[in-house]
């Protein structure tokens, strides 16, 4: 697209000019150069929009610019002058678009038009909005079985979305909820509730303040949530201890310059960010977190021996606590040489970081999807959630643990019901809201949607919001599946490639976007969202709608719900679009924990829904926390080739999830391209290869299918031995449909055993 391939380091700290230089080219190439900065300065504020990127939470007092690069980028993707209109669609076949890279898909601009497709023309084509709901009804009633149809949603859907979308299913008799929670940090949702009561973290924004040590697994805040980067430089400079644990040396987990402090910038400093970074190999965490943990307990034995006062918080953990007696048996029958082995960090570097850990009043614990995506993700969870367990370090002001979770609303999803698995709880107060009885078995999550798309059981897919055919594994068998499916429909604001991988009919339906406002019968709509501290706030748009065709996504999900139900529906669609305000009464009626929502949302900032467990309160069956031990290493599955791999997929700087805003990695100092693998000198040596070689990447998969990427680059990168590094969704072919935990059905992306060959032909271009 105009940028020569290169790859060249990136020396300058995160943030600072380099931000701000790239912000305002993402605000250029979509012509909003000076409209989009009045769109920023109504994002992340009281009575403005909330930002469409990540779910970092808000400072109650926000500064006048309170977003970041990559939320200026997400602004300036959605308010673009762009357009995707009817005559592109006729200009282009989709069996041309399939050409089309991710990239340019997304480059076409806003959706104008809902949209169907025509096998005749092989085109999308114009469709009213009556006769596109008239089409999803034709098909859901069509299934013998409601269960033959999947609700996919997007953690940038709102409250008022979630909780609609869930209310249509739930009526017309499923419970297939696959979520793109269910491919990141499903393993969170999964393992804490096992360990705290609770699926969800401890902290609030303002804990980062009075925190002496904050230790980060698995997360690169730089790009996946960088106004955390914020807290973290305010963090270093008071003197907290900032450690990470990664296997990537991400820039961001270096050093930071803040674009808002005039001095760094005028001066080009910058704040160290970790004191340490440990370079953890890919699998090996587990393994990490064992050996912190058995060095405390070696500490505290010994202080206790000596007549000094106890490491481990004991008083905590006899008055909250059951378990601790086997989980110190499982630690001390752990030995020493295969922690070093399995994590790629020496012992005496673990016993820095427990030493560290072990001096600090109050601790927080982050990770992010490199601690959950993979086939032992839960149990990664539960180690981190042991840590903290044994020195107190849940229900303390400055210390807990925080899941970094991705999309700006993924969180609230989940709490007004998107869920496969729901509470009698739930659906005992739908039925007592709305007077119909909500289907009672369990539903699909991602991973069982595909396998029974694969076994043909599956016949429609609905999706709110997201790019589903990029974000999920193994595509070659799934998705063929989709292409088989009788109807995909899709509720989006862009062009992108699952609008391509499409079903026998298929409808795209253009939505309003988080900046834009909402108008409905009643006047101005808002909505809420819930940041990962769940922290439930309001959000409002004020730009131009992209079209006068646009329907906001309750709108859209309330037109399918009165085709597909009929006069019949228990439900009152017409007035619950017309002011939002009423599907909250809803909610706040389904979820006391939301009592007063439409009061307590006017507040600067909104309000807290409060966790059990931040108050030391355990919602388990046995009222305590527990500390679960997890037998062994979480050895991967054995691996018969002395050449594998294992690959990790990773984001590059200018991505949100699949959404690519350019081919470049800045930070990663690769530029105009994707097509690369990470690999460190010693592991090319050991395989003959060089900078810039080209290799096919190939799964060493248990099924004997088999599964290639083929001519990607070699980039020699500082990466644990045994490793490697891919982008995402690139290499999601790679990863096999049954590679995934066994608890949570996360798919096993950061650890997918592959092994390289020379590529033997030309590859295509990028």
């Amino acid at each position: 697209m105009g940028v020569v391939k290169t790859i060249r380091p990136y020396h300058e700290p995160a943030g600072g000019w380099g931000a701000l230089k790239a912000m305002g080219t993402a605000l250029a190439e979509q012509d909003i150069a000076l409209s989009g900065m009045a769109t920023l300065a109504r994002m992340n504020q009281h009575g403005g929009f909330d930002c469409p990127g990540c779910g970092w939470a808000d400072p109650k007092n926000p500064s006048p610019f309170e977003y970041c690069e990559n939320g200026g980028k997400a602004v300036a993707w959605e308010a673009t002058t762009k357009r995707c209109t009817p005559d592109f669609f006729a200009a282009h076949t989709v069996s041309e678009l399939e050409a089309f890279t991710d990239f340019e898909l997304e480059m076409q601009g806003r959706l104008t038009h809902p949209m169907r497709y025509d096998a005749y023309t092989d085109t999308y084509v114009p469709v009213s909005w009556d006769e596109a709901f008239a089409i999803v009804a034709r098909h859901l009633k069509a299934l013998p079985d409601p269960n033959m149809a999947d609700f996919y949603t997007s953690g940038r859907a709102s409250n008022e979305a979630a909780f609609l979308y869930q209310l249509f299913a739930r009526e017309y008799g499923t419970n297939n909820f696959p979520d793109c929670s269910n491919m990141c940090h499903e393993a969170t949702s999964v393992g804490l509730p096992q360990s705290l009561g609770v699926g969800k973290g401890t902290v609030l924004l303002e804990d980062f303040e009075k925190a002496d040590c904050i230790f980060i697994f698995g997360q690169n805040p730089g790009t996946n949530s960088p106004r955390m980067m914020t807290d973290l430089r305010n963090a270093s400079r008071r003197g907290a201890t900032i450690l990470s644990f990664n296997p990537f040396r991400e820039r961001a987990l270096e050093r930071f310059q803040a674009p808002q402090n005039p001095v760094e910038m005028a001066t080009l400093t910058s704040t160290p960010i970790s004191q340490r970074l440990y370079q953890v190999r890919v699998g090996g965490d587990v393994a990490l977190i064992k050996g912190m943990m058995k060095r405390m307990v070696e500490a505290d034995e010994s202080a206790r021996t000596e007549g000094r006062g106890p490491v481990l918080d004991w008083d905590f953990i006899h008055g909250h606590t059951i378990g601790i007696d086997a989980l110190i048996a499982d630690l001390k029958a752990t030995q020493w040489g295969d922690i070093e082995r399995k994590s790629g960090i020496a012992r005496a570097d673990i016993a820095f970081a427990a030493d560290a850990y072990m001096k600090a009043e109050r601790a927080i614990l982050v990770f992010g999807m490199g601690i959950t995506q993979h086939r032992h993700g839960t149990q990664n969870v539960q180690q981190l959630a042991n840590l903290a367990l044994l020195r107190g370090n849940i229900g303390r002001e400055g210390a807990g643990i925080c899941p970094v979770r991705g999309h700006s609303n993924v969180q609230g999803d989940r709490t007004v019901g998107i869920t496969e698995v729901p509470s009698d709880a739930l659906l005992d107060a739908l039925e007592a809201r709305f007077g119909f009885s909500p289907p009672r078995a369990p539903g699909h999550n991602v991973v069982t949607a595909l396998e029974a798309m694969v076994r043909g059981e599956a016949r429609v897919f609905i999706g709110l919001g997201g790019n589903f055919a990029a974000a999920i594994p193994d595509w070659e068998q799934t998705q063929a599946a989709m292409r088989r499916l009788d109807l995909t429909v899709h509720i989006a604001t862009k062009l992108n490639r699952s609008h391509i991988v499409h079903g026998r009919e298929a409808l795209i339906l253009p939505c309003l976007g988080r900046t834009e406002l909402d108008e409905q019968a009643g006047g101005p709509q808002a909505v809420t969202v819930e940041d990962s501290m769940s922290m439930v706030h309001a959000s409002r748009g004020h730009n131009r709608p992209a079209s006068e065709q646009l329907k906001s996504e309750p709108a859209i999900i309330a037109g399918m719900a009165r085709a597909t139900l009929g006069a019949g529906s228990r439900v009152a669609w017409e007035e619950l679009i017309a002011d939002y305000a009423r599907i909250r009464e809803d909610i706040e009626a389904v979820f006391p924990i939301f009592q007063g929502y439409n009061e307590r949302i006017k507040e600067p900032g909104g309000f807290h829904l409060t966790s059990l467990a931040r108050e030391r309160i355990w919602a388990t069956p046995s009222g305590k926390a527990n500390l679960l031990v997890c037998e062994g290493l979480c050895e991967d599955p054995a691996v018969d080739d002395p050449q594998a791999l294992w690959l990790t997929t990773v984001r590059s700087h200018d991505q949100y999830n699949t959404t690519l805003y350019s081919l470049s990695d800045r930070y990663r100092g690769v530029y105009g391209q994707r097509d690369v693998l990470f690999l460190n000198e010693t592991e090319m040596n050991r395989r003959g290869l060089k900078a810039d070689d080209r290799v096919d990447i190939l799964t060493l998969s248990q099924d004997g299918i088999a599964r290639a990427v083929r001519g990607f680059r070699i980039v020699p990168y500082s990466f644990p031995d045994g490793s490697c590094a891919a982008y995402y969704p690139e290499t999601n072919p790679l990863v096999p449909l049954y590679a995934h935990d066994p608890q949570s059905f996360t798919p096993s992306s950061k650890g997918v055993p592959v092994r390289l060959v020379k590529t033997t032909t030309q590859p295509g271009a990028q």
